[in-house]
């Protein structure tokens, strides 16, 4: 004991409370949920590798955003179904912080790709004469570089102000860890604390009006073109669709957090926390798999020779 204060080392999981008699139910969709975001996800990202004619800077993107919807749900997927299956909804202080982390920073590498993605369609789209001399296979390694590099570096430093020794309860208000409510129990406010995340948004709200200053470019240019118009609707579309739900299920979970009504059930609000590990990393490879014609050909082919093995 520090004072008044106990030295926290595990937090309990309150979400999970309201559980109890669908845990059957919720534990085989939640199994059937993360066998597809697998199935899906690994198909697109195996299809890109396989292929060389798929080496082009936008599908090693969204190469690059599978394997991150991959690394995102895995952050939540087996913690919520080993505490399913033992009953225990606990959690380490040092698992807590892994958690937020991963999901975390997985959500802001979704943002990032997404944006780098919308950058490789306007200088395709609006500059299509210098897109091979902008986007060569050094710079697109670079973009991949830094599309990891900086969502991990500012999640950790957000972590590392998350750590206090001097906690003032152990209770998660939902049923997987984020750094916010890991702060919230802190006995004392830190500056870091509010500095760190209010960058960290302005940063991402920055990404967020490029993409709108690019698509706004990339409208004006299908307007002008018929070839410009047919490009967007095959490859910006998946994009802007993809762009949309990442965007709206994150805000839709940080508005829930911040001004949500307790008011709502216990399972109505854990579907809402779920919303971001749920619908993107499905949503995502099903957009680009039937839409991108490349990939849709090459998916189609191998399982029709597949078929004709047998």
């Amino acid at each position: 004991i520090m004072g008044n204060v106990s030295v926290i080392t595990m937090f309990t999981l309150s979400g999970f409370n309201g559980t109890a008699n669908l845990r059957l139910t919720v534990l085989a969709l939640t199994l059937l949920c993360y066998f597809v975001i697998w199935l899906v996800n690994v198909t697109i990202i195996m299809t890109i590798i396989i292929n060389r004619n798929l080496h082009e800077p936008m599908y090693i993107l969204l190469c690059n955003l599978c394997i991150n919807g991959l690394y995102g749900t895995s952050g939540f997927y087996p913690k919520f179904i080993g505490d399913l299956l033992s009953g225990s909804y606990v959690i380490s202080y040092a698992g807590c912080l892994l958690q937020g982390f991963v999901l975390h920073s997985s959500a802001c590498a979704d943002f990032s790709f997404l944006v780098l993605m919308a950058y490789d369609r306007y200088v395709a789209i609006c500059r299509p004469l210098i897109y091979h001399a902008l986007m060569t296979t050094q710079r697109v390694c670079i973009f991949v570089f830094f599309g990891w590099f900086v969502p991990f570096y500012m999640l950790f430093m957000g972590t590392i102000t998350t750590v206090n020794p001097r906690l003032c309860g152990s209770h998660i208000p939902k049923i997987y860890c984020v750094n916010l409510l890991i702060s919230n129990l802190a006995c004392s406010a830190s500056i870091a604390k509010t500095i760190i995340p209010a960058f960290n948004y302005t940063f991402y709200f920055c990404h967020f009006l490029f993409v709108i200053w690019s698509y706004v470019c990339l409208i004006k240019m299908c307007l002008r073109s018929e070839e410009s118009r047919s490009k967007f609707m095959q490859t910006c579309l998946p994009h802007l669709v993809s762009l949309i739900v990442v965007v709206a299920c994150l805000l839709f979970d940080l508005l829930y957090m911040r001004f949500g009504s307790k008011q709502l059930s216990q399972n109505v609000q854990n579907f809402m926390a779920i919303v971001f590990v749920l619908i993107p990393p499905i949503v995502n490879p099903l957009m680009y798999g039937f839409k991108l014609r490349q990939i849709r050909i090459r998916i189609q082919k191998c399982i029709c020779s597949k078929k004709s093995d047998f």
